[in-house]
């Protein structure tokens, strides 16, 4: 077996512009109209599934790629979804559902959960990625290979 010493291989960094959309063929993000995504294969700067569709690719290939949530976000956790009074939330913060909230866990690091849902006495915050939950289909196309 010949193999091609220019394909894209674990350790390699990359370059690669990609347009990333849902099921429903809704667009979620795209590296188009910016500079591409540059990162090393194999080292987790990315999703496990984009990292496995970029390698074996050569510079100026292109591959469509369907992500099931294991391989992307994970699963969406229920467990992760909480209720908090609005008391307990400052006046001086914006609320919007789909709006997002830094908050600061227990170990102290800053981390941003999802307004889902908004009454007149709770919040719905949730701390689950927003693309948890969701296959993704990326269209790949390697530009350089570093």
């Amino acid at each position: 077996v010949v193999t091609n010493l220019t394909q894209a291989k674990e350790g390699d960094v990359v370059r690669v512009h990609y347009t990333g959309t849902l099921e429903d063929g809704s667009e979620f993000d795209s590296s188009r109209g910016r500079d591409p995504l540059e990162f090393t294969l194999g080292t987790g700067q990315v999703i496990p599934g984009f990292d496995a569709a970029v390698t074996g690719l050569a510079p100026g290939e292109s591959t469509r790629t369907e992500i099931p949530a294991e391989d992307a976000y994970g699963p969406h956790r229920p467990e992760l979804v909480t209720m908090v009074e609005r008391a307990q939330i400052p006046d001086h913060v914006e609320l919007a559902l789909g709006g997002a909230l830094q908050v600061t866990g227990q170990d102290g690091q800053p981390f941003t959960v999802q307004i889902t849902d908004l009454t007149e006495e709770a919040v719905q915050l949730d701390a689950n990625h927003p693309l948890a939950g969701k296959a993704l289909i990326f269209d790949l196309e390697l530009t350089e290979i570093v």
